[in-house]
């Protein structure tokens, strides 16, 4: 049936069977294809007949999708155009794990992360309206996505507006970790409400079939319908804020999921429909463990069994988290829904009382965080690094102004294997590093790791402590020799140095090694504030310096300290090697390593064209 699906309009002529059919194939496919490529199971096995229903009814790209965060995506890359290549899906030039404008006129928006669909949607269905189209825009928010601050701000601004906006609140109970605070227990509250829906149901497809009478009365059930909603909903926070609802409706159901979202479709008004969908649905392993399939690793797809993973940097800040925690009771750690992706499950086993996940809200977690120091404990929050751009203000307001320490954990920083663009971790040496006060780090061990966070939290700075995502690098570092902040491996009467930070550093080594010219490297592992005199006394008067930076060359390490150089009136060759000025699309690490030049041979071949120009 699958092989049948070229485009949506193939969609629409299936029989409501042929439909059940196609879902358990599509079911199939995500599993073969994830087990070998990994990528977000769960969350997509559950929300293939939403998907289906949602091509059924609307007519996409008339009708424009946007998919919060994404992870909800594989079965509209399916159904539109894109089975063909499902096999290269998070592979280096093949698609993307998420929704991406430059794959097809299908996806409206480039997505990956959580919160901006409903104001992004508000707007298109604003410009739809004043061009005076009759189009639907349609959002899919997952219900772990409503802890964030932006859907809030969202719904707000949508109250009272006449527009063709369907909100599509798809509740599976769980987020990427469980999800916290009130909202779940509200909408667990409302999910038990289909009798209300069920009355509904039948007020318009039986009591409207009366002769004489049966429009009247249906008419009038309309006008007190509020009172109805009211006996079995209590209070709903959609409709207090001004916004029609529909439901909740089974999500995993195509036949009653297909009736509500025609129902939506027809409404001049913003409309909430509330779906429950099974995350894992059809693959039992990842029914019975929905967060350990969220974003999964390669598999054996007969027993849902992957290799181990090993040693990793996520492991080694778990291990010493807890480790500093049993001897320091001020220790408090916050997360941001990501407890097992940052590796803070043993933290919250281990001390419940001073774990706290703030659910998708980064800028809580850092203002929140700000709250615990005020109070005299000492905050460590752990973020992947590409979700803490959101967090400059609080960092700037809620923390640095107010004098209070704080680790900031930074996980998954450089370049990131899988989810692609949305979810490179470049960014954040150039962006905290104009916060006056704070301390930023980039250890290349685990070793390095324990000591930087034992000293952060037995301290009371600002500090920023980025790591990648997977294990430390295998270098000889005994050739180093340690001057403060900065690791030195500088030969006699030398002709280059690099000057690098982080995992590339092992690339650094390597190429010097391998270069017909004598290469010193220079690693440091404190990038604000420069430790500039150490680095000075390591470089002497090497006349020719080649940095080598895993992050975004404006406003990075190197381009700061050739600011330095000028300052202290050295003035030697330079060259920058890091990511210039574009986007970095998803591949595994060794692609993009490639794709940047981050091997020995690149660096050594650019290196040598350069060094006596």
């Amino acid at each position: 049936m699958l092989e049948r699906i070229n485009s949506p309009s193939d969609v629409k002529g299936l029989s409501l069977d042929e439909k059940k059919t196609l879902a358990d194939e599509i079911r199939q496919e995500i599993i073969r294809v994830v087990s070998v490529n990994g990528g977000h199971l769960a969350s997509n096995l559950g929300a293939v007949e939403l998907t289906l229903a949602m091509h059924t009814v609307f007519d996409c790209p008339r009708d424009k999708f946007i998919f919060d965060v994404g992870h909800q995506c594989y079965t509209h890359k399916l159904l539109t155009g894109r089975a063909e290549k499902f096999d290269t899906l998070r592979t280096y030039g093949g698609i993307s794990g998420f929704t991406n404008v430059d794959e097809s006129e299908y996806d409206t928006v480039t997505a990956g992360h959580s919160g901006p669909s409903i104001s992004t949607a508000l707007g298109i269905a604003s410009s739809e309206a004043i061009r005076g189209s009759d189009s639907v825009t349609v959002a899919v928010v997952g219900d772990g996505s409503f802890t964030n601050g932006m859907i809030f701000e969202a719904l707000n601004n949508c109250s009272g507006k006449k527009l063709k906006l369907v909100i599509i609140l798809n509740d599976n109970g769980m987020s990427i970790s469980e999800n916290v605070g009130g909202l779940p227990k509200y909408f667990s509250r409302i999910r038990t409400s289909e009798k209300y829906f069920g009355f509904k149901d039948f007020m318009k497809t039986q009591v409207v079939r009366l002769p004489f009478v049966g429009k009247h009365i249906v008419r009038f059930a309309m006008h007190v319908k509020n009172g109805v909603k009211r006996l079995f909903l209590h209070d709903n926070i959609f409709e207090n804020l001004g916004i029609e609802y529909l439901g909740p409706v089974d999500g995993n159901d195509l036949e009653k999921l297909t009736k509500v979202l025609r129902e939506a479709s027809t409404r001049d008004e913003c409309t909430v429909v509330h779906v429950r969908t099974k995350k894992g649905l059809g693959y039992g392993p990842a029914e019975k463990l929905p967060g350990k399939y969220h974003s999964a690793s390669v598999f054996d797809p007969a027993t849902g069994e992957s290799e181990p993973s090993g040693m990793s940097f996520t492991y080694a800040v778990g291990d010493v988290l807890c480790s500093l925690a049993q001897e320091n009771e001020n220790i408090c750690a916050v997360s941001a829904a990501m407890t097992d992706g940052t590796g803070l499950d043993g933290f919250a086993e281990l001390f419940p009382h001073r774990f706290f996940d703030v659910g998708i809200a980064e800028e809580h977690a850092i203002a929140f965080s700000g709250g615990l120091a005020l109070s005299g404990h000492h905050p460590v929050c752990v973020l992947y690094s590409t979700f803490a751009q959101r967090v400059y203000d609080q960092l700037f307001h809620d923390i640095v102004l107010q004098k209070v320490p704080l680790t900031f954990l930074l996980s998954h920083a450089g370049l990131v294997p899988g989810d692609g663009i949305t979810h490179q971790g470049l960014f954040d040496v150039a962006l905290f590093s104009s916060i006056p006060g704070v301390n930023i780090y980039s250890p290349d061990n685990y070793a390095e790791l324990a000591n930087i966070i034992g000293a952060s939290v037995a301290g009371r700075g600002v500090d920023i402590i980025r790591y990648p995502k997977g294990r430390e690098a295998v270098y000889d570092r005994s050739v180093f020799k340690r001057n403060g902040d900065v690791f030195s491996w500088v030969p006699e009467d030398v002709e280059a140095v690099i000057v690098t930070y982080g995992r590339v550093t092992s690339i650094a080594v390597e190429a010097a090694k391998m270069s017909r010219y004598k290469v010193g490297v220079v690693r440091v592992s404190r990038l604000l504030p420069l430790p500039i005199n150490e680095i000075l006394d390591a470089l002497g008067n090497v006349p020719f310096v080649y940095f080598l930076e895993e992050g975004m060359r404006r406003g990075g390490f190197a381009e700061r300290l050739s600011a330095h150089f000028i300052e202290r009136e050295y003035y030697p060759r330079t060259v920058i090697h890091a990511v210039n000025g574009e986007f970095v699309p998803h591949g595994d690490t060794a692609k993009l390593f490639e794709r940047f030049g981050f091997t020995a041979e690149e660096v050594t071949s650019r290196l040598e064209r350069n060094i006596y120009r």
